[in-house]
């Protein structure tokens, strides 16, 4: 059995469906009550709180730990906690889980939360796995959808650079790690094929998009954030090892008609 928080998320989705099409006993947790559906049980259940947790996680020999909430960074870390407290009370499962490359390095709010998560797990007491990958390609698509929905100049950090990769391929990572079944701790880094500046990718997007906006680079990330970014701390050329470009995703996501 192998139970998946956040299941119904980005990731989520294609790391519950890969697991079942592989024959395993696939289970989600989810804040409200669900039918069971596409051979994923889903259980009712609750990290803020508690509540369901530990019913979840009966007989559970594999966690996959994807549930996260970067708009609200202080929940992360109770929410571990509770999850880790459960698994305790449950036989002590194989925790994997999922974090961004970086997060020991630069010094901003939600990357120190997933550090400390991590720190967490690593001194739970549990079998545990931690694969950390760069940006999934969905946020800054999200973040130019934003940029671009107000006519006029798209201004842009100067200095920023991304290493995008696609969901469904850290999904398959995931879901190799999760039926292993074997603990391995830190496991190597996941970057995308491509290292490209915000520059470059925003124009890609707008391209994309069939869009006409002037791109202007004005001013760097501030503070000691911004400066680890712009040092390329939460970048892995040296993992690269995603297929789906930049330019991929896009021509799919947002085909012209």
């Amino acid at each position: 059995m192998i139970l998946v928080t956040g299941a119904s998320g980005t990731l989520g989705r294609p790391l519950t469906r890969l697991l079942a099409e592989a024959g395993a006993d696939v289970h989600g947790l989810s804040r409200r009550a669900r039918e069971p559906e596409d051979g994923v049980t889903w259980h009712k259940g609750d990290l803020s709180t508690g509540e369901g947790v530990d019913a979840a996680l009966e007989g559970a020999e594999t966690v996959v730990h994807c549930a996260s909430d970067p708009f609200h960074t202080r929940r992360d870390l109770p929410a571990a906690k509770r999850l880790i407290e459960a698994a305790r009370r449950r036989g002590a499962p194989h925790l994997i889980y999922i974090s961004i490359v970086g997060v020991d390095k630069i010094p901003y709010s939600y990357y120190r939360t997933k550090y400390a998560v991590e720190r967490l797990v690593e001194r739970s007491g549990l079998p545990y796995t931690i694969l950390r990958t760069t940006q999934f390609h969905t946020l800054p698509d999200m973040v130019f959808n934003v940029l671009t929905k107000v006519p006029g100049v798209v201004a842009l950090p100067k200095g920023l650079r991304d290493q995008p990769i696609d969901v469904g391929e850290v999904a398959e990572r995931l879901a190799r790690l999760a039926l292993a079944g074997d603990p391995a701790r830190r496991v190597d880094d996941m970057g995308g094929p491509e290292v490209l500046t915000a520059e470059e990718m925003v124009r890609t997007y707008l391209e994309a998009r069939g869009l006409r906006r002037p791109v202007r680079v004005p001013l760097p990330l501030p503070g000691r954030a911004g400066r680890g970014f712009r040092d390329g701390h939460h970048l892995t050329p040296g993992n690269a090892v995603g297929k789906r470009t930049w330019r991929q995703f896009l021509d799919e996501r947002h085909a012209r008609t």
